[in-house]
């Protein structure tokens, strides 16, 4: 019978779970039953206290070097819960939202040796469903047992692990025209993971020739610039730019990644757009809340140029490591196509940090 979910289809619904506030299980060694921080409750955190043993809150490297935590394992710090310890408590050290408010929240005591695979899958796949990566981790004798008899999704950490770190296929859905201001012979295409994440879409402009060099441009998507008309960055007067440079040049192809904030997904990149009020720059604020500088993945474009049958790129950018990663995926880049727009008073300090720190060509 092939009814029952693989580990692709449980994963999906393991991020379900933790955005809801569900716990999961990861079975390995050793076994944990895993709780988001950020949706952690008070019931939930009551009765995972109540089983005993030695709970943590793992958190990344980024978040324990802004609390001054024991990065004993690398990646990762593993503080160790109190006895008495609270929502309030759990997402204070999760969320920097309060850092400069109350800036002592240590001393920690944190875990350290043993494998720590498990507590790296529960911060990725937190990481997957677009939560603040932190987690509570309590380890378990029968967790098998314990996920039947609490009706919990259990995963095998063997095969959970290398499909996180995998990139999902992607298949395309369905295309369709779609005229443009820039021009009338635009074609959206629509492309769907298999790991159930979210869609990217292509749009084609005119009748690009397959043969040649195609004008391109890998736009992950900014709901605030491209929507709103935020003066924070400039994803909006850079998707227009490009757009209109396509349909001036008669051809191109823009592809929209839904990789929002950098790959932190908007919930997360407002937290960082907070942090950065309080006087953090763009890098900064990523890495006190956790993540890294960029947690895109731009192989997703190369994959879809490739389906749809591109192999060489003039690529529209100012980002190096978009033109790196496309020559790695397989898509020659012919020329890299600076795109040079959309400065103003409020984002000029934020495209300095992107040159800076980020290698952004500006």
């Amino acid at each position: 019978m092939t009814l029952a979910p693989d580990i692709i289809e449980r994963l999906a619904r393991a991020r379900g779970d933790l955005r809801m506030g569900v716990p999961i299980v990861l079975i390995g060694m050793p076994s944990v039953l895993v709780m988001a921080a950020e949706t952690i409750n008070a019931q939930r955190l009551t009765d995972l206290l109540a089983l005993g043993g030695a709970p943590v809150l793992a958190i990344t490297a980024r978040r324990a070097q802004t609390l001054k935590a024991q990065t004993y394992d690398g990646a990762l710090a593993r503080v160790i819960l109190p006895g008495d310890a609270t929502p309030a408590w759990v997402q204070s050290i999760a969320d920097p939202a309060g850092d400069l408010r109350t800036p002592m929240k240590g001393p920690f005591a944190c875990a350290r040796g043993g494998d720590v695979s498990a507590y790296e899958a529960a911060l990725d796949l937190a990481k997957a469903a677009r939560l603040l990566p932190a987690v509570v981790v309590l380890e378990l004798a029968d967790a098998a047992q314990f996920a039947a008899t609490h009706g919990l999704t259990a995963l095998d950490l063997a095969m959970a692990a290398p499909a996180l770190s995998a990139r999902s296929p992607l298949h395309p859905v369905v295309n369709a025209r779609l005229p443009l201001e820039v021009s009338q012979a635009g074609r959206l295409h629509i492309y769907r993971p298999e790991d159930g994440g979210e869609e990217h879409y292509a749009i084609e402009v005119g009748r690009p020739d397959r043969a040649a060099p195609v004008l391109a441009r890998l736009h992950s998507a900014c709901f605030t610039g491209d929507l709103m008309g935020s003066l924070k960055c400039d994803c909006g007067p850079q998707l227009r730019a490009a757009l209109a440079q396509m349909g001036a040049e008669g051809s191109g192809v823009l592809l929209y990644l839904n990789q929002e904030g950098r790959g932190i997904g908007l919930a997360n990149k407002m937290r960082a757009y907070s942090l950065q009020d309080q006087g953090f720059d763009t890098v900064e604020a990523n890495h006190r809340l956790g993540f890294e500088d960029d947690e895109r993945d731009f192989r997703l474009g190369a994959d879809i140029l490739k389906s749809m049958g591109f192999s060489d790129v003039r690529l529209l950018t100012n980002n190096p490591r978009k033109v790196e990663m496309m020559r790695a995926s397989g898509v020659a880049v012919s020329a890299r196509v600076p795109l040079m727009v959309g400065e103003n008073d409020h984002n000029r300090a934020y495209l300095a940090t992107k040159a800076a720190k980020s290698g952004h060509l500006l």
